[in-house]
């Protein structure tokens, strides 16, 4: 299974660095996993509404340029559907049995994910209604893709 994670915003926390390089170890027993890191949009203080859809469509289009065809795209969106670590690495092996091996998981920049984006997904996914640091975001994402395959192995892993 091919997973890639399109993310917005540049980690420059170590700590943060360290966790995705822990993980994405971990995780090359289970996948082939491929990280983009795109910049994010400088948004004004005061922008308006109009300026902050213009810096969400800006982005959307960066994210839209590395989306391949063949990806099944999940989004990661606070209208999203929640749902426990179980059901998770249910649905991530069901969709490579239905032949989705090539899973793109996308997480937007602070003002959130383009129109444009949310319709090419095929999926939206919501980890918690709560709002996460998006650098921080990207480390709980890895960490739930590994738990979600150790679960699949029936590889022991706490709950």
């Amino acid at each position: 299974m091919n997973i890639t994670i399109i993310s917005v915003g540049k980690l420059k926390e170590k700590y943060l660095k360290e966790a995705i390089d822990e993980y994405s170890k971990r995780l090359s027993r289970y996948c082939k996993l491929e990280i983009i890191e795109l910049a994010d949009e400088k948004t004004p203080d005061n922008a308006s509404e109009k300026e902050e859809l213009q810096i969400k469509d800006k982005e959307g289009d960066l994210i839209l340029s590395k989306i391949k065809d063949n990806m099944f795209v999940i989004a990661l969106d606070l209208k999203g559907k929640e749902m426990p670590s179980e059901e998770f690495a249910n649905y991530i092996e069901n969709l490579g049995v239905m032949g989705n091996s090539n899973i793109a998981f996308v997480i937007g920049g602070s003002l959130g994910l383009s129109k444009k984006v949310i319709s090419r997904s095929n999926y939206k996914l919501c980890f918690s209604k709560m709002t996460f640091p998006h650098q921080l975001f990207r480390v709980m994402l890895l960490e739930q893709i590994y738990r979600a395959f150790r679960i699949m192995k029936n590889e022991p892993y706490h709950k």
